[in-house]
């Protein structure tokens, strides 16, 4: 295994120490988690995304890629669809699902903080990320 100045070596097994942020494309600061960028994941990254309240994401979809996310502290409602018009609302404990290329952005309307745990089908969560800004004006719209 070659060495990257990006990430530590290892030998198979990762552990990922808190306090690591970036900022996504989606417009949150993440908690860095296991991924391409910190451990060499090349199928599968998990990362860490605390919301305040109020805050919204960026209208996005991942290109060909599945997402999954634990609900750890908190609700959010997610909303989905061609025009965002489709919502769900995720509680502490709950899993969402989101298929590849469906729209969304999770806003978190309850009025406290809440922090997913989120898994994507690749080796990192920018992969695929395409943003969807039209729809960012109609989410806005909805308030």
């Amino acid at each position: 295994m070659q060495k990257n100045k990006t990430r530590p070596a290892h030998n198979g097994v990762a552990v990922i120490k808190p306090g690591q942020t970036y900022v996504g494309k989606q417009g949150f600061t993440y908690g860095a988690g296991a991924s391409a960028e910190t451990v060499g994941a090349k199928k599968i990254c998990m990362n860490i995304l605390p919301m305040q309240p109020g805050a919204v994401a960026k209208a996005h979809y991942h290109e060909g890629i599945e997402t999954i996310a634990f609900m750890l502290e908190g609700e959010c409602v997610v909303h989905y669809g061609e025009d965002l018009h489709e919502c769900v609302l995720v509680r502490q404990g709950e899993q969402s699902f989101v298929a590849a290329d469906v729209p969304h952005a999770p806003r978190n309307e309850s009025g406290k903080p809440c922090t997913w745990i989120v898994v994507h089908s690749s080796g990192s969560d920018q992969d695929g990320i395409v943003l969807l800004p039209e729809l960012d004006a109609k989410l806005a719209s909805r308030k």
